[in-house]
């Protein structure tokens, strides 16, 4: 297997690479879409919206936390799921950079 270079990329190229990895899954957009709707909730309301297993929508949503897109608050003996603003604002920082980099430029 090979080893990634990380090192030799910027941290944000870094943070936006690891954020897209793991919004490259489409169970994972829709957790995010029915978080954006209800606000918050527990690992059982999502599997109840999804057509996936509890075990399944538990490893998205460690993978949703892992890159930060997420973050669980323990509440009781349950995890109550969240979008991580902060994320979220570099996300939209990002893709706000390139649309005014691509309506400045001619290409093709």
């Amino acid at each position: 297997m090979g080893v990634t270079k990380t090192e030799h990329f910027t941290e944000i190229q870094n943070q936006i690479a690891v954020i897209a990895k793991a919004l490259g899954h489409p169970a994972r957009i829709a957790i995010l879409e029915y978080l954006l709707k209800v606000n918050e909730c527990i690992c059982g309301d999502i599997v109840n919206e999804l057509p996936l297993a509890q075990a399944t929508v538990s490893q998205h949503l460690k993978e949703l936390k892992l890159a930060g897109i997420i973050k669980g608050n323990i509440s009781g003996n349950a995890i109550c799921y969240c979008i991580d603003e902060k994320t979220i604002e570099i996300l939209n920082t990002y893709f706000l950079n390139i649309t005014e980099t691509i309506s400045k430029s001619k290409c093709c």
